[in-house]
């Protein structure tokens, strides 16, 4: 059972205090960082960590933790975020992302930073060692969950739809995929570097349980993950969200895949994400 179980006002508190986070931590990046991608999965994040996973900052060996695997490993500033948030990490630590010889790399790293169960970044990745770990949890009888949060653009890795076969061929009603689909990768528009939809139709041809949220709404994403279908099948959460969601000026703008906020911009988008 999750350690905070908290509710949606609390949550929506907490998703906002690690925008926060995400903004000053990019603007002190020496490396830059991927504030837009940070940024649409906030609300996935903080539902997951402070209500859904079984998972907790002392318990980062138990056998029967839920395991949360971060797919698109590019977005990596805003999980420190949530880490940090969480406990898993000092907030001391914030500053030194992407540094020298920081604790905070430019993408997750296992055993450099509480908390990240899986190297990621090479996208496509994620998923299939997803599907690995909830195959080994059932044939062991574990309890556990996993779940993966994997963007859409990286849903034109052919990786992902293999590890979707094995999914649905084995039972895994123990994993539980969500989609960040905030439409923009790279410099442009999913549907026009490589367009993924019908979406939701594609995983349903491959045998696994679908439901879409709107992801950047805490309401929608709690009531989704809380009455996920239950019938042997693998879940999957196709979360609509907006790349870049909270700051104005840097909501659903491509060139904001990798950009960092500067000067004014910082003071602007902290002044956006004051407590209401």
């Amino acid at each position: 059972m999750n350690p905070f179980a908290f509710e949606v006002s609390d949550l929506q508190k907490k998703a906002r205090a690690i925008r926060r986070r995400i903004i000053e931590l990019n603007a002190n990046s020496p490396a830059g960082g991927h504030t837009g991608a940070d940024l649409s999965q906030v609300e996935i994040l903080t539902a997951l960590y402070f209500r859904v996973l079984n998972c907790a900052p002392d318990r980062l060996d138990d056998p029967t933790r839920d395991i949360y695997i971060q797919s698109k490993g590019h977005a990596v500033g805003g999980y420190y975020c949530v880490l940090a948030e969480a406990g898993f990490i000092p907030p001391e630590w914030l500053p030194t992302y992407q540094h020298a010889d920081s604790h905070l790399p430019g993408h997750p790293v296992r055993h450099k930073t509480p908390g990240i169960e899986l190297n990621t970044g090479a996208l496509g990745h994620g998923l299939p060692v997803a599907v690995g770990i909830a195959l080994a949890a059932k044939k062991d009888n574990n309890p556990r969950k996993i779940f993966v949060v994997t963007g859409d653009g990286e849903l034109a890795e052919g990786s992902n739809w293999e590890a979707a076969l094995a999914a649905a061929h084995y039972g895994l009603d123990n994993l539980i995929i969500i989609n960040d689909k905030n439409k923009l990768q790279l410099a442009g528009a999913t549907r026009d570097i490589m367009n993924t939809d019908p979406l939701a139709a594609k995983w349903q041809a491959f045998g696994l349980n679908v439901t879409e949220c709107q992801g950047n709404d805490m309401h929608s994403v709690v009531s989704t993950l809380d009455s996920l279908p239950a019938n042997g099948k693998p879940n999957v959460i196709i979360a609509n969200t907006e790349k870049g969601y909270g700051v104005s000026f840097i909501q659903g703008k491509p060139e904001w895949h990798h950009r960092v906020p500067k000067g004014d911009e910082i003071k602007l988008a902290l002044k956006e994400l004051q407590d209401e």
